[in-house]
């Protein structure tokens, strides 16, 4: 999604263009932020407080590239929160109950591939739904991530090779992923 005269009007904007923005792009960042997260709880706090600091920030944003900009935001505070999350390890989970949205809702991937994607760390899942479920190119994730085309490219395939290994070893796909010796 590449709409150029919301990305400028949000630029300078108010509150129509939050809006619009929050319209445009909500679903695809709250889709994206639960499997970072494995949280749609913690996804939908993270995608409000993205909203709220593109909103407080838009005067420091160029205008291009919206989408990269937003998803940039969304990495970074999905890692906060994240980071936030090994403090809490020592509450009593037998009392949380927490709902659980599935992210590839509305793509057929079974339950075992689900499984094998949520033991990746939270940036090569990043990495690899910005890849394959929102189709976004090396340049769009070199923003996001503030790395370089080239070494997410590398990042991308070594995840792609550590997901491939996963399944092998759940017996979902049956060839075992070559290694480097």
């Amino acid at each position: 999604m590449c709409d150029t005269t919301l990305d400028t009007r949000f630029a300078t904007g108010g509150e129509p263009e939050l809006d619009e923005v929050v319209c445009a792009y909500g679903a695809r960042l709250l889709r994206y932020a639960t499997s970072v997260l494995g949280s749609y709880q913690d996804a939908e706090d993270v995608v409000q407080r993205v909203f709220l600091a593109a909103y407080q920030k838009r005067d420091s944003f160029d205008g291009a590239n919206l989408s990269a900009w937003l998803y940039k935001i969304t990495y970074r505070l999905c890692l906060n929160q994240l980071k936030k999350r090994q403090f809490l390890l020592f509450a009593d989970l037998g009392q949380v109950r927490e709902e659980t949205v599935d992210p590839f809702a509305d793509t057929a991937i079974s339950a075992g591939v689900q499984e094998a994607f949520a033991r990746l760390t939270a940036k090569e899942r990043a990495l690899l739904y910005g890849r394959i479920m929102n189709a976004q190119s090396y340049e769009e994730l070199a923003e996001q991530f503030g790395r370089s085309p080239a070494a997410l490219r590398k990042q991308y395939e070594r995840a792609k090779k550590k997901l491939a290994g996963y399944l092998n070893a759940e017996g979902i796909y049956g060839k075992e992923p070559e290694h480097d010796s």
